[in-house]
């Protein structure tokens, strides 16, 4: 390793203050450009590039330094030389000493002013520049409004100070040597971090203070801006904790000393202006905590980060154009609880192994809207460390995932599946995060984002941290991070995982492993304050974007309104749509059993219409529910192979009738018989026409492509999926011969009538009670379709009515039973 430069010299004893004259650099031809080259600072944080500040960085400023120019020709025609000889000579007198211990504050990082000691500043007699300036051999302070070029005092430790015998403080910049030689090519003229005006204003403080800044992203972070007329990025960090914060990154060589950030008061929040610092470039926050020791942290709000297992964040800002407007404008046309929902579940790192998001662009809007779909719903893309947890443990809240581009592309992505006409749900996890010490546990060495009593702490479900519902800014960093992905990347809904956890102080807890609320209880309180805050705010600012709970117990109105409170004494949660639990878990444990035992079984299926008015519903097949042992969805069925297929399809179509949207995940829409994995998701070479089975497979994504079609194109099916007047049963008895039967009716009262029949034989002349005033009954869906892989069993021609009663209805049809199948049929 090449040795780090050493220290700056001491200060000469009684060094004279002298007139320092101007340089005068080498012709041209004499001396080629040279940059000193500085080895990187030991102790880097593990997990930043190699290669980090490699192409941009000369100096431990962090203020992207530039070389001074060959000579040539300056304004007004005088060559560069010329001009610096032209340039006034100060006599520099020695600075007093920064008071009290503010110079072992600054150089150990716990300083919360630096800027009352680095900069410029009026004295008495004249102006006092002081700078800190780690392995610096000479600065020279240049202000060119003045005519001023002035040799600074070496006080050793990277500090270099002079005073200068000037009115005010002029605009200026400093000339930065690190090579033992003098010549004007070694050197590099940065501007000042120091003096600079804060960059965020009151009204952000203000709003960070209170905990209502909906765009906080706008306040905290990495931003790239022109402030006071100087190209550079804003870094800000909320630390109330901390002693002292300093940025640094591959532009100071990952040596913090010359970037400490000064405190603005009470909010907790620190700020530096860092010129030149733009684009691409990596930081991080080292932290002084409050016993002294040092922490290196990643951005909690940085929007875009390194490639894990690398964990630096990325200075970023978008340059995406949309083109989604005409999606964006209809977006809110028609509430989604009245409309057809129909949502594939897709984890895009392994929906095609090795995608980038431009790449998922040009295959996943297609293939979505050719099923059917009219959404994506993505398992979690913020940035996360460890990729078996599907997105599940967040570090990153605010940055897409770098494994598959940049913000950009993630943006461009969803722009493509508008265009498409598919609408993105995007998995939001509020519920917990990682404790990876570069990330959000213990931030600024006390407990901050989690609570402060342990108990409270820690998830007990996944070694995890909760959050801290009950703080302000802790809310305010969640509420703002959903309308964030709303707002940033225009996605239409967030689904809100493990929100059960979330509600209940004793959630996977033994006795005295909690405190009970204040009156006694177990719900958690904050976070019902959160979750209502959250749903409020998000519905405010973003019209036509659904929020889902998937939330696993019995909790009253959880797609109920804030602002009405039920017979539990608690005002909604404020979600538009929750998943449906118990008809996922009930369901499947019915098709999981051999036909011959179902009709002990026959309660589990028709039970979820006991509560299915209760909320507004999902029907979710998801990830979780074909992995760890619990088999595919087709592979949870009893029976040979076409057995199993055809339960699929029957299970399917039942599904795609039953009041409530649905999801389903990818891979299950092909029948695929292996358990997902992210290392390789589906199994697409089942659909390989080489494959024999190939046809199986492909039957069953076809019936998906028909159940959506025709499902889009009957109001029945979704119109009124949140009225109970929107069904009936006819047949919810029939336990002997594995049927069910049932009618959905549009807001126009015309129905239609699902028959789901859950045995391997035919049934002949099922006589089926239907309403009066239709002339005859056309099937328009069949799951045994042979062109699904069925054994082509159907009911071609339309079936009219017989006065004959049935079901307790007058009239009635005789319909063909398929084996394991579902009927759809409409009135003709």
């Amino acid at each position: 390793m090449t040795p780090r430069p050493p220290s700056n010299r001491p200060p000469e004893p009684e060094r004279p203050t002298t007139a320092l004259p101007a340089p005068v650099p080498a012709p041209a031809a004499e001396k080629k450009p040279t940059r000193r080259k500085h080895p990187k600072a030991s102790g880097a944080p593990t997990g930043t590039s190699a290669a980090a500040g490699a192409a941009g960085a000369a100096s431990s400023s962090g203020a992207a330094p530039r070389p001074r120019k060959a000579p040539g020709k300056a304004a007004g025609g005088r060559t560069r030389a010329g001009a610096a000889a032209g340039r006034e000579a100060r006599t520099v007198r020695a600075a007093p000493p920064p008071a009290g211990d503010d110079r072992e504050r600054l150089l150990a990082g716990s300083h919360h002013d630096p800027h009352a000691l680095l900069g410029a500043h009026p004295v008495p007699d004249g102006v006092l520049f002081r700078t800190l300036r780690p392995y610096a051999r000479a600065v020279t302070v240049i202000a060119e409004g003045v005519n001023v070029r002035a040799a600074l005092n070496d006080d050793g430790d990277g500090f270099f100070s002079g005073v200068l015998p000037l009115r005010a403080v002029p605009e200026y910049s400093l000339l930065v040597r690190y090579s033992d030689v003098t010549e004007e090519l070694d050197e590099l003229e940065v501007q000042d971090p120091y003096r600079f005006l804060p960059a965020l204003g009151e009204l952000d403080l203000h709003l960070i203070g209170e905990g209502r800044h909906e765009e906080l992203w706008q306040a905290l972070g990495a931003r790239p801006m022109v402030h006071q007329g100087v190209t550079g990025t804003r870094f800000t960090l909320w630390a109330p904790n901390a002693r002292g914060v300093r940025v640094t990154g591959d532009f100071t060589y990952w040596d913090s000393t010359s970037l400490p950030m000064r405190s603005l008061g009470a909010t907790g929040v620190w700020e530096l202006f860092v010129p030149g610092v733009g684009e691409g470039a990596l930081y991080k926050f080292d932290i002084t905590r409050p016993d002294g020791s040092r922490t290196l942290r990643a951005d909690p709000m940085a929007r875009r980060t390194e490639v894990p297992p690398a964990t630096a964040s990325i200075v970023t800002e978008s340059h995406h154009v949309w083109h989604d407007e005409e999606w964006m404008a209809h977006r809110a046309d028609r509430p989604v609880h009245a409309a057809p929902f129909s949502v594939y579940e897709v984890h895009l790192a392994s929906w095609r192994p090795g995608l980038t998001y431009r790449q998922l662009a040009a295959q996943l809007p297609a293939y979505v809207k050719d099923l059917g779909f009219t959404h994506v719903e993505l398992m979690p893309v913020a940035e996360h460390p460890y990729g078996g947890s599907w997105g599940y443990q967040v570090t990153g809240f605010f940055a897409p995932t770098s494994r598959m581009g940049t913000p950009d592309d993630f943006r461009y992505l969803v722009d493509s599946l508008h265009r498409a006409g598919v609408g993105v749900l995007l998995d939001w996890v509020p519920a917990h995060f990682p404790k990876d010490e570069w990330a959000l546990a213990e931030f600024d060495g006390r407990p901050l984002y989690e609570p402060a009593d342990p108990q409270r702490a820690e998830h007990p479900d996944w070694g995890t941290l909760e959050f801290d519902y009950g703080r302000t800014e802790v809310r305010n960093f969640l509420v703002a991070n959903a309308v964030y992905w709303c707002e940033e990347f225009h996605v239409d809904g967030l689904r809100v995982d493990a929100v059960a956890s979330m509600l209940y102080l004793d959630y996977s807890r033994e006795e005295g492993q909690w405190t009970p609320n204040e009156h006694g209880g177990r719900e958690n309180l904050d976070a019902v304050a959160f979750l209502q805050e959250m749903n409020s705010t998000v519905y405010r600012r973003c019209p036509g974007v659904v929020t889902i709970a998937e939330e696993s117990t019995a909790w009253s109105g959880v797609t109920r309104a804030t602002h009405h409170v039920g017979a539990d004494g608690f005002g909604g949660l404020g979600f538009g749509l929750k998943w449906n639990m118990g008809w996922m878990h009930d369901s499947l444990e019915y098709v999981s059993k051999e036909p011959i035992h179902r009709k002990y079984h026959h309660g589990e299926m028709t039970f979820s219409m006991v509560y299915a008015y209760s909320e507004n519903y999902v029907l979710p097949i998801s990830h979780d529910e074909v992995v760890h042992g619990k088999r595919a969805l087709v592979s949870k069925m009893p029976g040979d192979w076409w057995q199993q297929r055809a339960d699929e399809r029957a299970y399917l179509g039942f599904m795609w009738a039953h009041p409530g949207k649905q999801l389903l995940f990818m891979g299950q829409e092909f029948a695929q018989g292996a358990e997902w994995s992210e290392s390789h998701g589906p199994d697409w070479w089942v659909l390989d026409p080489s494959y024999e089975a190939e046809p199986d497979h492909r039957g069953v994504r076809d019936l998906v492509r028909e159940l959506n079609t025709v499902y889009g194109a009957t109001p029945a099916l979704w119109q009124r999926d949140t009225e109970p007047e929107g069904f009936a049963w006819v047949d919810g008895d029939a336990g002997e011969d594995n049927v069910f039967a049932f009618l959905r009716f549009d807001a126009a009262g015309s129905p239609l009538l699902a028959v789901s029949h859950f045995s391997p034989v035919v049934r002949h002349q099922y006589r089926i009670g239907v309403p009066e005033g239709f002339s005859a009954w056309t099937e328009v869906l069949n799951t045994d379709a042979g062109r699904y892989g069925g054994s082509d069993v159907r009911n071609e021609d339309p079936l009219k009515p017989e006065s004959v009663s049935a079901h307790g209805r007058p009239a009635s049809i005789q319909l063909t039973l398929p084996p394991l199948a579902t009927l759809w049929l409409r009135p003709s």
